[in-house]
């Protein structure tokens, strides 16, 4: 498969460039509630620890302070709020049903991260709660 983003980017920007051509069409699978394309890595990313690819990697969160600066980056943090509420929108479809797998273990894992680094954020822990009964991704918090 081919990427439309270089591997070599690091720092922040490296998502920003991966979400810009494509953030459009992941808002409108999401609002109809169900993902279609390649995009999970970038949109709700998840410690680097627990990916196995060299996407996976590449996308990964390196540390709670990596997360953090996402959260607060200007157009990182407002499009992952966004995106979650469009999860949360998606009436009564399981998590599977809008995500398949494994995008539903790493939208847990992306949730529990941003959970604890965002913890006045509510739409995290509502997402939690809604799809996988309040219960966080242990291996995340084990890893944080």
């Amino acid at each position: 498969m081919s990427m439309p983003f270089d591997l070599t980017h690091n720092g922040l920007e490296r998502f920003v460039e991966a979400q810009d051509p494509v953030y459009r069409s992941v808002s409108e699978e999401l609002a109809a509630g169900e993902k279609t394309s390649h995009w999970m890595w970038f949109i709700f990313p998840q410690l680097k620890a627990l990916g196995r690819s060299p996407i996976a990697k590449h996308f990964g969160i390196e540390s709670r302070d990596e997360a953090l600066a996402y959260w607060k980056h200007p157009v990182l943090g407002p499009r992952l709020k966004d995106c979650t509420k469009l999860v949360l929108a998606v009436g009564n479809k399981s998590i599977y049903d809008v995500f398949g797998s494994p995008d539903d273990l790493k939208f847990r894992s992306c949730m529990t991260l941003f959970a604890q680094v965002a913890p006045d954020e509510p739409v995290f822990s509502q997402a939690l709660a809604r799809f996988f009964g309040g219960a966080p991704d242990e291996r995340t918090l084990a890893l944080l």
